[in-house]
């Protein structure tokens, strides 16, 4: 059963995938890019453990603050909790810390699918 208020806690190591280098060695740094997809990992696996099997889900909206920074290296915490359900639209509150503070936030809504019918409507999708 989806429940406002369920939450999930990963934490992240900011290695050289997730770090942007375009700034240089000095400025390696936690990437905008890689902040929004882990927090959408974290999202979808806290509602993958609520949905019976045949279901997932697809994200449809972000809203991203990011405000601060997280070096190469460094391990960051993203929390997740849901904050609303309606029918099939579920919507996260997810926050980002490091060190204690906060370096992003966002309210993510990801949309609940049955794989197979998704499966079908991407392949009648294909050139």
């Amino acid at each position: 059963m989806i429940e406002v208020g369920k939450s999930l806690t990963r934490e992240i190591v900011v290695d050289d995938a997730r770090a942007i280098s375009f700034m240089g060695p000095e400025l390696r740094v936690y990437g905008t890019p890689s902040v929004l997809a882990d927090i959408e990992f974290v999202c979808r696996d806290l509602l993958r453990s609520l949905l019976p099997e045949g279901q997932d889900s697809v994200g449809s909206q972000v809203v991203l603050d990011h405000i601060g920074a997280a070096p190469l290296g460094a391990k960051a915490n993203i929390s997740a909790a849901i904050a609303s359900v309606d029918n099939r639209k579920v919507v996260f509150s997810a926050t980002v810390t490091f060190n204690g503070r906060e370096i992003a936030r966002a309210n993510h809504t990801r949309t609940i699918v049955v794989v197979a019918d998704l499966k079908a409507r991407i392949a009648k999708l294909k050139p």
